[in-house]
């Protein structure tokens, strides 16, 4: 089976997906090592497509960096619809790239959330209620399909709180793309946790 994909979708795909992509990767191998990339798929791209190809921006890429994780390698992509449907969760950086996701994909709707959306919403899982944690692909899968279908249940018919998103910190300073950082790493590392305990 293959390993659990997330899929982290922001406008260009050389800022905030990327951040998020890369800083859920390391949380995973912190608590896995290596085995982590064969355990979650951590990938992105962008709604807007215009840097695809491109290296991820250059503070975004010292942040990834100062925070343990690799900008190796990375390329833009532009968001397509293989892509959602390859994804077991999707986080969006902003409400609009949700319903971006949603209008190309309707059936994703339950395990598409916004990045900030999600992290909230996690905190309320009951992790008891969770398929055992055991360091395998299929093990992992299970847990964090059944780690999303609670956050869905949770989410109910509310829609995100403007302060789920995260800011695009596009031709911005640095302390903006730490903000962001931040802000991502308020999602990625509670969910690896609860993924890989």
């Amino acid at each position: 089976m293959a390993a659990f994909t997330v899929l982290h979708v922001c406008m260009g795909n050389i800022c905030r997906s990327p951040m998020a992509e890369r800083l859920l990767a390391r949380a995973v191998r912190d608590r896995t090592g290596e085995q982590g990339d064969q355990l979650v798929h951590s990938v992105s791209a962008g709604t807007g497509g215009w840097h695809e190809g491109e290296e991820m921006n250059p503070p975004a890429a010292r942040q990834v960096k100062a925070r343990g994780g690799s900008d190796t390698g990375f390329e833009a992509r532009k968001l397509r619809g293989d892509f959602i449907d390859e994804a077991d969760l999707v986080l969006t950086a902003t409400a609009d790239q949700y319903d971006y996701v949603i209008a190309l994909r309707p059936d994703a709707a339950a395990r598409t959330f916004v990045t900030g959306e999600f992290g909230r919403l996690l905190r309320a899982v009951d992790a008891s209620a969770l398929p055992a944690a055991e360091p395998e692909p299929e093990a992992v899968r299970a847990r964090g399909i059944a780690i999303v279908a609670a956050v869905r249940e949770l989410r109910g018919d509310d829609a995100p709180l403007p302060s789920d998103d995260l800011d695009d910190p596009w031709g911005r300073g640095d302390q903006t793309f730490q903000r962001v950082g931040d802000e991502i790493e308020d999602t990625t590392v509670p969910f690896a946790k609860l993924l890989l305990p």
